[in-house]
């Protein structure tokens, strides 16, 4: 579903991010974006989903060029940036201007997702705490039922309860058929959600594979933390 190959980001002519990056992910997975802070993995994000240019090379989402902004890809994608912007509009009204953007929308999804996590359709967005607002987004990302679901660190600013609601939400939303990726610092939150694993450094990804080869080489590595830590100090760890 996704293609890149011979990626290159440049912020400025002395960095120049992922190195000819080559990369194929797969649609029907949940993967796992883990890197620490400055990894490189929001840059990565804004690039697949069209956001950022790559300076060389590409990347394709089913075909299309994301820097394209086409309709027909715009509506295959939705994406749930670390920090929401909110307009000053209640969640039913939101949904009024924005769900018609989605032809596989589903609305009773997203009203059964949204009382799941105690959020009321009658309050305004911008009045909404950050944990409040980043779930309101990931519930109506997940209501869009898009082919591709990209969230970067949807964790970020939970707390403890709110991170197993999402996880069990994760769970049983997701579409069998769907590419969703999910960037992670604190690598734990997504034990027992991912399907692959992509862990990346100073903007290169060292690991990508299946979370289910990996428990089978090393049951340790159904820890993530484990694998995390394991992968950034040992270099046996190669992109396949």
């Amino acid at each position: 579903m996704i293609k890149i190959r011979e990626l290159h980001y440049h912020y400025n002519k002395h960095q120049n991010l992922f190195g000819g990056l080559d990369l194929d992910l797969d649609a029907g997975k949940v993967y796992g974006l883990l890197g620490k802070n400055g990894a490189g993995k929001s840059t990565l994000m804004r690039t697949i989903t069209g956001l950022l240019f790559p300076t060389t090379g590409y990347c394709t989402v089913d075909g299309l060029h994301p820097g394209r902004r086409e309709q027909r890809f715009l509506e295959r994608l939705f994406f749930i940036p670390e920090e929401c912007y909110v307009p000053a509009l209640n969640i039913h009204r939101f949904i009024e201007i924005y769900a018609p953007f989605y032809p596989t929308f589903s609305e009773p999804d997203l009203r059964s997702y949204l009382v799941e996590f105690g959020i009321s359709a009658d309050r305004s967005l911008n009045q909404l705490s950050f944990g409040q607002r980043k779930k309101a987004f990931i519930a109506f990302g997940l209501a869009t039922k898009t082919p591709l679901l990209v969230m970067d660190e949807p964790t970020n600013g939970l707390d403890i309860p709110s991170k197993v609601q999402f996880r069990e939400l994760m769970r049983h939303a997701a579409t069998p058929d769907q590419l969703v990726l999910l960037s992670t610092h604190q690598v734990r939150d997504l034990d027992e959600l991912i399907d692959a694993v992509l862990i990346m450094d100073d903007s290169r990804i060292l690991l990508k594979e299946d979370k289910s080869l990996l428990v089978e080489q090393d049951p340790r590595s159904n820890d993530l933390e484990f694998l995390f830590n394991t992968t950034l100090n040992n270099s046996k760890y190669k992109i396949r």
